[in-house]
């Protein structure tokens, strides 16, 4: 990723007052906007999320990363910003929850790359506030770059008028996209619903572009886009990544149960050596032939009858485990691995009986969170985000940390060769950690 000049782009990044407010759906209108039209856009997803990057990837065409000025680090925004800006026509980010919440906030990534800030408002029940709204997220903190503001969910033009006319600058105005049951995208309780499994997914992406062409952000060509370029710096070389998994063949559950994949995180397996296979916990019946098995995070509460019921791929599992071959189980990985687990509807349902205990989902959002994860002085950072919670007898063999504390938060199994946890690991924060989650005991230390 590195070179030894400046990339000039023009990129943007769509931030709002709160999470809710439509930043996906335009984020996802204007890289399928550009996209149609031929360009090469590269899109980021700022903070820890996995959901939203499925409609991206979708909408650009290309594969979606995160920027995180914690989790990825500083070097790593400005290796995959500096490369993106080398290859492509237009560059989008997408914020996280509000412009200024979080530590670090999207505003914070903003200001450190110098990216213009389109604020997407829901302004369906608001009129002059619009414009009071709009001056305040462009004016709290000083140094934010400023690329105007979008009304979303907007009532008619008449109502599209009265929020263009609070404006105090007019050139701030990027239009207005109405209320429109066809632009939304579906949500569960984990967020957005993954692009893969919702049919018509390019249909309203293509609807949402073609309302989105009809407002003076959609309107602007490349030549207009220019407003909004960026001087990309040039990264320092990334240290070489030790090949430690040279010749290890790693499984990766891969389908709607095991979903929560960072495309970051399988890039850092394959630059540690790692042969990469795929299979299905849902519909295959056997783990592939490999030296180490993920099972990532994603939605087994969905489809626990279907994991429990493939009796021939749960044994093929106790046999990985009881031939000692490493597993790391995350969040929803590791929910599979329990004796059982309570539906929210109160049903209890097996599953894979690998480790003592169960897990219920809960009404509410368990936790949520920046994590670090010390693995014999080594350490990963990534975060935690889950709707259950665990009960079991195993004594945890650590707990991650939050930053900037050493309470314990997440705990983290062992069991034979399983080690599990709610935490999602971000892989390239520390490829040599991540080695030794593969590797069996003994290899780590001898």
């Amino acid at each position: 990723m590195g070179a030894a000049i400046s990339q000039r782009c023009p990129a943007v990044l769509v931030a709002a007052p709160a999470s809710g407010q439509g930043k996906t759906t335009v984020a996802c209108a204007l890289a399928r906007l550009h996209t149609r039209q031929g360009r090469r856009v590269r899109v980021f997803k700022c903070g820890p999320d996995f959901l939203d990057p499925f409609w991206l990837a979708l909408a650009s065409g290309a594969p979606v990363y995160q920027l995180d000025l914690w989790m990825t680090g500083e070097a790593d925004c400005r290796a995959r910003l500096h490369a993106a800006a080398a290859e492509a026509d237009l560059v989008i980010v997408e914020g996280v929850m509000g412009l200024f919440d979080g530590q670090p906030s999207a505003a914070d990534l903003a200001r450190r790359f110098d990216l213009p800030v389109l604020a997407v408002v829901d302004a369906s029940a608001m009129a002059g506030t619009f414009g009071a709204l709009a001056h305040g997220l462009q004016h709290y903190q000083q140094g934010l770059r400023w690329a105007g503001v979008l009304a979303n969910r907007v009532a008619s033009e008449r109502h599209a008028q009265m929020l263009q006319d609070g404006l105090r600058t007019p050139q701030d105005w990027q239009g207005a996209l109405m209320r429109d049951a066809a632009l939304a995208l579906p949500e569960r309780h984990l967020g957005l619903t993954a692009a893969h499994e919702v049919g018509d997914a390019l249909a309203r992406l293509d609807a949402a572009a073609d309302a989105l062409a009809r407002t003076p952000l959609g309107r602007m060509e490349l030549p207009a886009l220019q407003r909004f370029a960026v001087d990309f710096a040039p990264p320092q070389a990334p240290p070489p990544v030790p090949r430690l998994l040279a010749g290890t063949t790693v499984a990766v559950a891969r389908d709607a149960a095991f979903c929560f994949l960072y495309a970051a995180n399988l890039d850092t397996l394959l630059a540690l050596g790692a042969r990469l296979v795929f299979f299905s916990p849902l519909q295959q019946t056997a783990v592939p032939d490999c030296n180490a098995l993920w099972l990532p995070g994603g939605y087994p509460e969905l489809h626990a009858r279907r994991l429990t019921g493939n009796a021939a791929l749960r044994a093929s599992l106790a046999a990985h485990v009881q031939a000692g071959k490493p597993v790391w189980a995350e969040c929803g990985g590791m929910m599979a691995l329990f004796e059982r687990i309570t539906l929210a509807d109160g049903q209890d349902v097996p599953q894979w009986g690998l480790l003592p205990g169960h897990v219920a989902m809960q009404p509410r959002l368990a936790a949520l969170g920046p994590q670090q994860l010390d693995l014999d002085g080594q350490v990963l950072r990534g975060h935690t985000f889950h709707y259950s919670t665990c009960s079991t007898t195993l004594v945890p063999r650590t707990h991650t940390t939050r930053p900037g504390s050493d309470a314990p938060v997440e705990a983290v199994f062992q069991q034979g060769s399983i080690r599990a946890s709610y935490f999602h690991a971000w892989f390239a924060s520390n490829p040599r950690a991540t080695a030794a989650l593969f590797t069996r005991e003994a290899e780590r230390h001898g």
